[in-house]
């Protein structure tokens, strides 16, 4: 099923090639938004440079726009649109002048308190030039300015709640943090500038650093904020450790498969969910085939479990965008078919396990199931490679009302009827949890289990009330 996904954030320091490795930094995290894109660099007069766009990283910067931005120093943002509109305005990194002093930010996550702050802030005089939630951040801290930037940041942070690992460029650091429950990853890297001085990189995902050979140093804490200079790197504490949150669909879907986040790697883990999914829902076939490309994992490690073999029943169109990152239903629809074509020779007269990282509304497998049905399939056994998503997403993903949650409102069996599938299982929240071999108290699953880590505003428990039977 395709998720709306959040965002990534990609930032350098102390490299005269600033802006196009931030460029290659956010290409490598595309998948994490497709709405807009921008960079901003520091230039050595202590001036911000930034170009930001709505579309893709390479629609989006040209040479004509990276060749301006000179500067050692660089924060990127790519977006989608969980709060706020798919404006210019909202489009990041948002940049300030804070007591004369250029600002850039950059913001990966949700504040589920966003709407009581904007209201609180409006009350007191300030203006928003967009509707995202990351510009409160910057009236909070412009309200503390005279305390000093640092002091000020900290102080602003300890108003709000929820999802946030950030990217913050001034006139003389780069500063990065993570929220203290950790919801989103955020790390830490270096390598070699052309003066073989050590340049320092921050990046949502592993797999940013491995496109430019730099080298993962390790995660941010929660609650910790890294502030790099010419001096180096200092790390402080700006908020006590509370539980951990960490987001565990980020193993499932939002994480490219060859990075690694919260210390374990993405392909390893959606293996595992496969061979868990095998061993709790073995079902009698000839063929096992992923839904390209979130399944693939997943699928490889149901067929090792289940001795079933695999293939590529499905080919994808690389050259479609990600349908469900369209904000427009219409283009969602019409994308299944142009993005998916299924392989008749190899499907033909076959009963076939479909494997996919998770089922949402359902509207995209009943389809999925329809075109292998059609290419001459005679089963087609569904298994998702994740347990049913009953809840909506508050913390940095777009995920539908639960009234649109199928699996909030149906039983299997019932959504197995939706989707014409002969038979359907879903990898167990228990599973799941063996795999990772932790604790649910580390992770937020609240998508999977309706326990959300921190209290949410009215606004959004609306949506929890909302049950609608499908």
């Amino acid at each position: 099923m395709r998720w709306k996904d959040e965002c990534g954030v990609f930032a350098i320091w102390n490299h005269p090639e600033a802006a196009r490795l931030t460029f290659l930094g956010l290409y490598a995290l595309q998948h994490r938004g497709q709405e807009s894109a921008g960079i901003v660099t520091l230039a050595d007069d202590g001036t911000h440079l930034h170009h930001k766009g709505i579309g893709l990283v390479s629609d989006v910067f040209t040479e004509a726009h990276l060749s301006p931005l000179h500067g050692f120093a660089a924060l990127g943002h790519v977006r989608y649109a969980t709060t706020g509109k798919n404006l210019l305005t909202n489009a990041q990194p948002l940049t300030a002048e804070i007591k004369g002093h250029p600002m850039a930010l950059a913001h990966n996550g949700n504040l589920v308190n966003s709407d009581s702050l904007r209201k609180e802030l409006r009350d007191h005089g300030a203006i928003f030039q967009g509707t995202t939630d990351t510009e409160i951040l910057l009236h909070l801290m412009a309200h503390r300015s005279q305390e000093g930037l640092i002091p000020a940041l900290e102080k602003s942070l300890q108003k709000i709640v929820g999802a946030y690992s950030m990217g913050i460029l001034t006139q003389d650091s780069l500063i990065a943090l993570r929220d203290p429950m950790g919801f989103r990853p955020l790390a830490l890297g270096e390598m070699t500038n052309p003066l073989g001085e050590k340049a320092y990189v921050i990046a949502s995902e592993s797999c940013a650093f491995d496109l430019m050979g730099a080298k993962f140093i390790r995660e941010l804490d929660q609650g910790e904020m890294l502030i790099i200079n010419k001096d180096g790197v200092h790390s402080r504490r700006f908020a006590e450790k509370a539980r951990s949150a960490s987001c565990v669909f980020e193993y499932i879907y939002f994480s490219r498969a060859d990075s690694a986040v919260f210390g374990r790697s993405v392909y390893e883990s959606r293996k595992k969910f496969g061979k868990q999914l095998a061993l709790e829902s073995d079902v009698d076939a000839d063929l096992v085939i992923p839904i390209p490309d979130s399944g693939i994992a997943a699928a490889l490690g149901f067929s090792e479990q289940s001795k079933v073999p695999f293939d590529f029943g499905i080919i994808r169109n690389h050259y479609v965008g990600r349908t469900f990152i369209q904000p427009v239903q219409a283009v969602r629809d019409f994308g299944v078919r142009i993005k998916l074509n299924p392989q008749s020779h190899l499907l033909r007269g076959k009963k076939v396990v479909v494997v996919d990282d998770s089922l949402v509304r359902g509207t995209t497998s009943k389809k999925i199931v329809s075109l292998l049905k059609q290419a001459g399939a005679k089963e087609v056994h569904l298994r998702i490679a994740s347990p049913p998503t009953i809840g909506p997403c508050f913390y940095g993903v777009d995920t539908p009302r639960k009234s649109q949650l199928i699996a909030a409102n149906s039983s299997v069996e019932e959504i197995r009827r939706f989707v014409e599938a002969d038979s359907l299982a879903y990898l167990s929240l228990d599973g799941l949890y063996k795999v990772l071999q932790a604790d649910r108290k580390d992770f937020c699953s609240a998508c999977f289990d309706g326990q959300y880590p921190t209290i949410l505003g009215e606004h959004l428990s609306e949506h929890l009330n909302e049950l609608h039977t499908i």
